[in-house]
């Protein structure tokens, strides 16, 4: 366990949070073994850790054409284009799982354009970097691009929120300064 601090604003105790939140953050530490730095660094503010967990799930658990990687790879891509560290190292630890290819969130967290990825995944992070960097950009074509792969109006709604979610977690992340856990930079390897 590291001895860094996981956020530069205090972090309260689990057995000090209000007891849905203590459920939540003591259900995942049983599943993975550890709490991830997310749950603790934001439960400075426990109104808005149960919003955006709220809302996370509503994205991520979504029933659709995307596929829990394909969910990961845009987190990875934009995250990385946002620098941040703490969802670029703990999402690509679970995109190589989804994944079961070590090598993927490397790939994308430098380049996604030499990814060893699909062309209908290249085009998904294009637009999802799109969305992340020139939103008001986004027009007809970018529809157009992304149904020649395969993408229905409702995925392209998913690429969106996805990126759009991330991008308030990135710059929470980078602003709190928070760290990722050990535990996430050998998962998946």
């Amino acid at each position: 366990m590291s001895e860094h601090a996981i956020s530069r604003y205090p972090v309260p105790e689990v057995k000090d949070l209000p007891e849905d939140l203590r459920e939540l953050i003591l259900g995942v530490q049983e599943k993975a073994g550890f709490i991830p730095n997310v749950f603790l660094a934001l439960a400075h503010r426990p109104d808005e850790l149960r919003a955006f967990f709220n809302y996370h799930d509503a994205i991520m658990l979504r029933e659709g054409n995307l596929s829990k990687a394909e969910k990961e790879m845009i987190i990875v891509t934009t995250s990385s284009d946002n620098s941040c560290l703490y969802c670029v190292v703990a999402h690509g630890a679970i995109l190589r799982i989804y994944a079961k290819d070590s090598l993927i969130a490397d790939q994308l967290a430098t380049n996604h354009n030499k990814a060893d990825i699909t062309p209908r995944q290249k085009a998904m992070l294009d637009f999802a970097l799109k969305v992340s960097n020139n939103a008001n950009a986004i027009g007809e074509e970018d529809f157009e691009a992304l149904k020649s792969h395969g993408f229905t109006e409702e995925d392209i709604w998913d690429i969106g929120a996805i990126t759009a979610f991330f991008g308030l977690s990135n710059r929470m992340a980078n602003l709190t300064s928070m760290r990722p856990n050990d535990e996430f930079f050998s998962m998946g390897r």
